[in-house]
């Protein structure tokens, strides 16, 4: 057994990909450099649209975090090794048979002991399948739907291999999606919000919630729209949100078209204040794919993304992701990648004192540990991250914490919510200089 930690030649050329082979559809990554894998290797699966944003922050956070387990001296002795396939998971129109290639391949062939996933939407009710019949542990970095987890809730002894990394569940994001606007609603006094998002399971879901929950907070949902997953022009969109008189608009794109609207909007000028889920939006290169027309814009994102030391490894966790790979940590995804390589999988490993599936996924059902997104990360009943209440007793940042971000010149990021990070911090939010509802406001 080869337990040597990676030297630094070897941990620069890891960089270096040199073959791309089809495999049943789907597409192997070979590494330059990499140590050849040992059979006491532990084998780590990414499952993921590599030649995309998101999936290549996925790979490259469970890289970055693999490197330094092994530095440490692995897990129980045993080294990580780092084995991907290419779902095309992020395409406009997903191939099932694609991703399910990949995530046989990673399990049949690969051999991985376990799997990091960053599937989302029904797909990932598919290789929840696969890794059921197979008893493989699916630590899953995407995919909110509210199924997801609840199959662990009526089918325990099938499902029991799925752990939900990034993000919380769909009804969790949607509460969270109502509380942001309400907070928002109350910093800059504005009543009137609009909505638009894909058209979904999740997107239904914010919709309904946000129609049934604002009256309660005295506001009002003055527009609602739904948008096609394919779409990349968003004028009409914008035209009737402004159409409407709204003051703040909330929006949920889970793709690049977060590009096209964030330009759109710049360009209009359009009156009203933009704060809400943009997926991309945490890419460094954001700023520059949107020729800096996402200023004034505001999206969830995880402390990681602004350096916030929302726990003593949030900065670390950014930095260390800059200085291997050049950019900041471009999503959620990426950091639950990290953060479940790096901290969740190892612990639960060591407690359970062996890599036996039954044993991890008890030792994982009972995790309570510090990582870059909480001080206390800890899975729910059915698998799902928990989520604090805000209280004296039980305070949200204790737990998985999502905050919001807003762009400001030359790219930097302010955090804006929760408002008491907010303050901690001396993050601003502030108004677009042109027309709209806050006058000549600069600030709330």
């Amino acid at each position: 057994m080869d337990s040597k930690a990676l030297t630094k030649v070897q941990s620069v050329a890891l960089i270096a990909v040199i073959a791309v082979a089809a495999v049943s559809g789907a597409a192997a990554y070979f590494i330059l450099g990499r140590p050849a894998s040992s059979s006491e290797d532990i084998k780590i699966g990414i499952c993921a649209d590599l030649d995309n944003t998101i999936g290549k922050g996925v790979y490259q956070a469970a890289l970055l975090a693999t490197e330094q387990i092994n530095s440490q001296g692995g897990v129980l002795g045993r080294n990580f090794t780092i084995i991907a396939e290419d779902d095309d998971d992020e395409a406009t129109t997903v191939d099932l048979a694609v991703a399910s290639n990949a995530m046989n391949k990673l399990i049949t062939i690969d051999k991985a002991d376990f799997v990091i996933c960053n599937a989302i939407g029904p797909t990932v009710l598919t290789l929840q399948d696969i890794c059921a019949d197979q008893q493989k542990i699916y630590l899953g970095t995407r995919g909110p739907l509210d199924n997801i987890t609840q199959r662990v809730v009526d089918n325990y002894d099938r499902y029991k291999y799925y752990f939900k990394l990034s993000p919380p569940n769909a009804t969790s994001v949607a509460e969270g999606t109502v509380d942001d606007t309400v907070a928002l609603a109350n910093l800059t006094g504005f009543t009137k919000i609009a909505y638009l998002g894909v058209d979904g399971t999740t997107g239904k879901q914010i919709a309904a919630m946000l129609a049934s929950s604002l009256p309660k907070h005295g506001l009002s949902l003055v527009y609602s729209g739904l948008f096609p997953v394919s779409t990349t022009d968003f004028t009409s969109y914008l035209a009737a949100v402004d159409a409407s008189g709204a003051e703040i608009l909330v929006p949920l794109i889970s793709n690049q078209a977060s590009v096209p609207f964030a330009k759109e909007y710049y360009e209009r000028e359009s009156p009203f204040v933009v704060s809400g889920s943009l997926s991309i939006a945490g890419d460094s290169n954001f700023w520059t794919l949107t020729e800096g027309k996402c200023e004034y814009i505001s999206f969830a994102g995880l402390p990681a993304l602004s350096g916030f030391p929302l726990t003593n490894k949030t900065v670390a966790t950014r930095e260390a992701y800059f200085q291997r790979w050049g950019t900041k940590i471009p999503s959620g995804s990426a950091v639950g990648a990290y953060d479940g390589l790096r901290f969740i999988l190892p612990d639960a490993i060591k407690r359970a004192g062996t890599t036996e599936t039954e044993a991890v996924v008890k030792a994982l059902e009972t995790t309570d540990v510090e990582t870059s997104t909480a001080r206390h990360f800890v899975f729910t009943t059915s698998h799902d991250i928990f989520i604090g209440a805000a209280g004296p007793n039980k305070p949200e940042e204790d737990y998985f914490l999502t905050a919001h971000f807003q762009y400001h010149a030359n790219g930097t990021l302010s955090l804006v919510y929760p408002l008491q990070l907010m303050e901690e911090t001396g993050g601003t939010f502030i108004f677009p200089p042109w027309k709209g509802p806050w006058g000549d406001r600069q600030t709330p």
